[in-house]
């Protein structure tokens, strides 16, 4: 297997597109209201909020231990309603090269899915594919759309 990869996701929400993207570009400092069990924190560190070149900083459980990311916010696009977010810093580097995190809203026959993305390159050729980081995107994405449908 090489060292560089793409995971990819994708869920049909009822929640609304529109609301992922809003949510994940200009207030993801609302998702530890949302999905606590996930994001414990998410701050910002550098810029502001929705715009590229910002730096957001988070707490999150993923295999059932707390860590922490600092991703860059490496684009937006408001008629694509999609968002692409480097690690820049944190636990994922200890076992990744790169790490993105790219978020996709496209709506088909007025269904809303939402694509996720995680694109990487490994450190070593025996670390394991980031599955398990995928799954924490599906969880959070269930979590906000059960937050917004009640």
């Amino acid at each position: 297997m090489g060292l560089k990869g793409k995971l990819t996701a994708q869920i049909e929400i009822k929640a609304g597109g529109d609301v992922f993207h809003e949510l994940f570009s200009n207030t993801p400092h609302q998702l530890p209201n949302i999905s606590p069990n996930i994001i414990q924190s998410c701050d910002l560190h550098e810029g502001e909020w929705g715009t590229v070149g910002s730096v957001y900083s988070w707490k999150f459980t993923h295999d059932g231990k707390q860590k922490v990311a600092k991703d860059i916010v490496e684009a937006i696009d408001k008629e694509k309603r999609s968002l692409t977010l480097t690690t820049i810093e944190g636990d994922l580097l200890e076992l990744y090269r790169v790490f993105k995190t790219i978020l996709q809203v496209e709506t088909h026959d007025d269904i809303d899915l939402v694509t996720w993305i995680l694109d990487y390159e490994k450190l070593k050729d025996d670390i394991e594919e980031p599955v398990t980081c995928l799954g924490v995107h599906i969880n959070l994405s269930k979590d906000i759309e059960s937050y917004h449908l009640n």
